[in-house]
């Protein structure tokens, strides 16, 4: 049986807070069980930094058991991201829409082999400026903190692209169970899944890791 191209990464709900961190820990760790997850890409409330650093200490392990990377993203933080990351344990910082100038800047200080994702680029320049700037992934879809969606056609367009295109790795974030086909069709490197996708009682990771590999085996 041929190994599946494309790996799981899981999103966090967004502004997850430390009364979040025994639930999601869990579902980490049942998430991880059922697939093959490259990564955990933890969205978390603005507070303190030190507040912050403790939430990562505490979700990082369920992770990095399952041998997956923990990736630490926190939209309107004034703090060092990389210093939350860093001192939680984490392996690395997310940022949505940012400059190409911040993620350059970034770029130096996580020289050291640590990962950084961007995403938020629904046009095709600024996923190319965030490639340029050496970002270790680009990442198209995902739920906007508002809770509303991105356009499923725009996502799946921009992940064809960009496979097609570029080496950087991609993750196609979907949102419900009827957008995960079309994604892997395009060979993305890791399929992105939306918190309702692998937590909760309807969650069916075992499922969509038998989809991936099914699309493993058609493509070979």
């Amino acid at each position: 049986m041929s190994e599946p191209r494309t790996r799981l990464a899981l999103l966090s709900p967004h502004r997850v807070e430390a009364g979040d961190a025994d639930a999601l820990g869990a579902a980490i760790t049942a998430a991880c069980a059922a697939g093959d997850v490259a990564a955990v890409i933890l969205r978390l409330a603005p507070v303190d930094e030190r507040s912050l650093v403790n939430l990562v200490k505490r979700l990082a392990p369920a992770a990095h058991e399952a041998g997956a990377a923990v990736v630490v993203a926190c939209a309107h933080f004034d703090g060092d991201l990389v210093s939350v990351s860093a001192r939680g344990g984490a392996d690395g910082v997310h940022l949505d829409k940012a400059r190409d100038g911040d993620l350059r800047d970034l770029r130096e200080r996580l020289a050291d082999g640590r990962i950084l994702g961007a995403g938020g680029h629904e046009q095709k320049h600024a996923a190319m400026e965030a490639g340029e700037a050496g970002v270790d992934y680009v990442m198209f879809g995902g739920l906007y903190p508002d809770g509303m969606s991105p356009d499923s056609e725009t996502v799946l367009d921009r992940a064809g692209w960009w496979t097609e295109i570029f080496e950087t790795p991609c993750i196609a974030v979907a949102d419900a169970v009827d957008q995960i086909d079309p994604l892997l069709a395009t060979g993305v490197e890791f399929l992105g899944l939306e918190s309702g996708l692998w937590i909760g009682e309807h969650a069916d990771v075992a499922g969509i890791q038998a989809r991936v590999a099914a699309a493993g085996e058609t493509a070979a």
